[in-house]
């Protein structure tokens, strides 16, 4: 391996000398490190240094080390496209689901990838397209959902959902959450949604606050083409977000249709724990339990 791409969180302040020591690591193994524009900031020194917009280099690295939380190393997997390269979450605070390294494993963690040996999991991806009357089609490729959601101050939204051309419903919900299964652990569960493991071949429906309490969470196969289109109410105020990245307003006419991606993103894990591991940590399961056996 011979370039490593760095990209850290914005403003990350307390990540400048772990990004120090990380372009020293790197520098000294004989690997190049690529700078994120915005990340070089953290530095002190950055003479010399191979300073890239993200998109740049995102096409040069042949891994991607990112120091911060979920939500960066959401960007991160939106930056890459189609390349399926190791991404190592590096978490500065509570423990990611998706950024799962601590700052105390990233060098054992590095060797592993740089000799090859460390373990990691592909994710699938979602794509979604937007058509829209008189428009150019509007596509995306998200790792954890895609949510279409009322506007802060308007009503209740109706929304017409079918699959593989098959009629299931009308929601009437603040809104409807369509996750993979490494999305099932974001916005889903704060919905009420069940957990998926991520290597499940599977889609999640997640109604928002259903007016109705009998609409529950729905899963199918992640081969089903999922069509969610708005129902003809008048005063419909209704946004549609991809990741929690990127978002515009829908339209009446507009229809959003989700399909599996070819994409894949290959997420590093940490070396000493698992996945049930981290599930245990990030959601405090078993805590009474061990409290009541001090």
């Amino acid at each position: 391996m011979k370039a490593v791409g760095i990209l850290a969180r914005p403003g990350l302040l307390e990540a400048g000398p772990a990004l120090r020591d990380l372009v020293a690591w790197l520098e000294a193994r004989g690997v190049r490190p690529l700078l994120e524009e915005k990340t070089a900031s953290l530095l002190d020194d950055k003479a010399g240094r191979d300073l890239l917009p993200a998109s740049v280099l995102a096409k040069q690295a042949e891994a991607l080390v990112v120091l911060g939380g979920d939500g960066t190393l959401l960007r991160a997997s939106q930056l890459l496209g189609e390349r399926a390269i190791p991404v190592m979450g590096v978490n500065f605070g509570s423990l990611g689901f998706l950024t799962d390294v601590a700052l105390s494993e990233l060098y054992p963690a590095l060797e592993g990838l740089l000799a090859g040996s460390m373990r990691f999991e592909e994710r699938r991806l979602l794509h979604a397209t937007v058509k829209r009357p008189g428009k150019p089609d509007v596509q995306q490729h998200v790792l954890n959902d895609v949510v279409i959601t009322k506007a802060a101050l308007s009503r209740i939204i109706e929304l017409h959902v079918s699959i593989d051309g098959l009629f299931v419903s009308t929601f009437r919900a603040d809104g409807l959450i369509v996750s993979s299964p490494t999305g099932s652990t974001a916005y889903n569960l704060a919905a009420g949604g069940p957990i998926l493991h991520p290597a499940l071949p599977a889609v999640l429906l997640t109604p928002i606050c259903p007016h109705m309490l009998t609409n529950r969470p729905l899963v199918v196969g992640d081969q089903a083409t999922i069509e969610v289109r708005l129902a003809p109410v008048e005063e419909q105020l209704v946004h549609i977000t991809f990741d929690g990245q990127q978002g515009f307003p829908l339209s009446a006419e507009d229809v959003v249709t989700v399909t599996r991606s070819p994409r894949v993103l290959q997420l590093v894990r940490a070396p000493t724990r698992n996945y049930y591991e981290v599930l245990r940590t990030k959601l405090k399961w078993g805590e009474q339990a061990a409290r009541r056996r001090r």
